[in-house]
């Protein structure tokens, strides 16, 4: 099974270290388990910026990171192993795990860090921290700093700046490295068979959440054994509504079902959007607006390469659907001055795409001193454009009700670009075929 290596984590904290300032300190605490109803807890997932770092799994952990410190510069403070926690819950790795399969330098027990952390803030010139992103462990900070600085009479060195810590790594996080790259294309070959498994159980009288558990059930099956995020199956007229999770209508004959959903492996998402025909043929209006998007997201492909700018792709998908709306008649009018004006927005209301990786919408600046940041080789984005004709729009009937969104995943590569969701099938005619056999 593929994972990201221990040497690899250590490269990316010696990275950060390398843009600290000198004598200064970074912290980091790990994501907190969550509720889900009385005392049954949401399956836990590791907060992305501390599993970027060190990869320790584990809850009630926080991640220091010491530039120059003689005795180690990467402590782990975590839980301590107990057996009869084990018994009920399983295997801690305790500090002597931290460092052992981890590569800490230190380790220490969570519930000493009052006593442990304060002692290494002090005489630190800066504190690299993500304020806002856990309230409760704000406190605890202040609460260290305050302490030091009541200590200011004795000689304590309080320290003098805070930084924000995310701008940092989320800039190391953007572009992926080889490792990362092979996590991507595997959840990407896992979401596609999933893709294609939901079209062929399509079939009127099969509801939306029974293609969802398809889905589901194929990831888990391939080693993935969550999604990215709800997964979105909407039918009909639901199609039309974006970010539709509800997934518990019927598919009926003569419908289009868009299926928007990626499988987290690895922590490594992959977020895919294919529409499909219950059928398993589109009808002439169908196909005409498929064929519009499908034409935007090459056009987009194309415009992906290093040194493009970011917004590139996305302005090639509105002249194309704008050109198409008008051609088919849902929009009046030239369509520079459409676009101009912006009524594409009444059936094309997002972006073309997103940044992808540990997180489904991750991490990295879109734009770079006030400018659209420049597409790198390593870069991994989402290609999605789409139409979406609501059930009253003002437009004739054949039209009304559809909605289309096509998605893959793409990294940016030194030619050009590389998909990493080519499994499934983007073609209409393909799609037929597909759902036909």
């Amino acid at each position: 099974m593929s994972r990201i290596s221990r040497a690899e984590f250590a490269r990316r904290r010696r990275r950060l270290m390398a843009l600290m300032e000198p004598n200064s300190i970074a912290i980091l605490p790990s994501a907190r388990e969550c509720m889900r109803s009385r005392d049954t807890e949401y399956p836990f997932r590791q907060d992305s910026d501390f599993h970027y770092l060190c990869g320790f799994p584990e809850p009630e952990s926080v991640l220091v990171l010491i530039p120059g410190r003689e005795h180690g510069e990467f402590v782990l403070f975590c839980r301590e192993r107990d057996e009869a926690h084990a018994l009920w819950h399983g295997h801690r790795e305790g500090p002597e795990g931290a460092c052992e399969h981890y590569g800490a330098d230190d380790a220490f027990p969570v519930s000493d860090i009052d006593d442990i952390l304060p002692g290494l803030i002090e005489g630190r010139e800066r504190v690299y921290y993500s304020m806002g992103r856990s309230e409760g462990f704000d406190r605890r900070l202040m609460g260290w700093v305050n302490r030091i600085r009541g200590q200011a009479a004795v000689g304590a060195v309080p320290p003098g700046d805070f930084t924000d810590l995310d701008h940092l790594v989320h800039e190391l996080r953007l572009k992926k490295s080889a490792a990362e790259l092979k996590l991507m294309a595997r959840a990407g070959e896992i979401t596609a068979a999933a893709h294609c498994r939901a079209m062929r159980a399509a079939a009127p009288g099969v509801t939306e959440y029974q293609l969802e558990a398809e889905l589901h059930y194929h990831f888990a099956l391939a080693g993935a054994r969550h999604p990215a995020y709800p997964s979105i199956v909407g039918s009909g007229p639901n199609a039309c509504t974006l970010h539709y999770v509800d997934n518990r209508r019927t598919l009926r004959d003569g419908d289009l079902v868009l299926i928007d959903a990626g499988c987290e492996y690895q922590n490594y998402a992959a977020d895919v959007t294919r529409t499909f025909p219950v059928s398993g043929r589109f009808s002439p209006s169908q196909r005409a607006i498929y064929e519009v998007v499908l034409e935007a997201q090459r056009a987009a492909l194309a415009a992906i390469r290093p040194g493009n700018h970011w917004d590139d792709p996305h302005q090639a998908t509105v002249e194309v659907i704008t050109r198409g709306l008008v051609e088919l008649g849902i929009l009046k009018g030239e369509p520079s001055r459409l676009i101009a004006d912006g009524a594409y927005r009444d059936y094309y209301m997002h972006r073309a795409g997103h940044w992808l990786g540990l997180d489904v919408h991750d991490v990295g600046d879109y734009r770079v001193a006030g400018e659209w940041r420049l597409l790198e080789d390593g870069m991994v984005m989402t290609v999605e454009p789409g139409i979406y004709i609501p059930p009253d729009a003002p437009v004739a009937a054949r039209w009304r009700g559809v909605g289309i969104r096509i998605e893959d995943d793409v990294v940016v590569t030194a030619s050009g670009y590389r998909l990493l969701t080519e499994g499934v099938p983007r073609e209409p005619d393909e799609i037929e075929a597909l759902m036909a056999a």
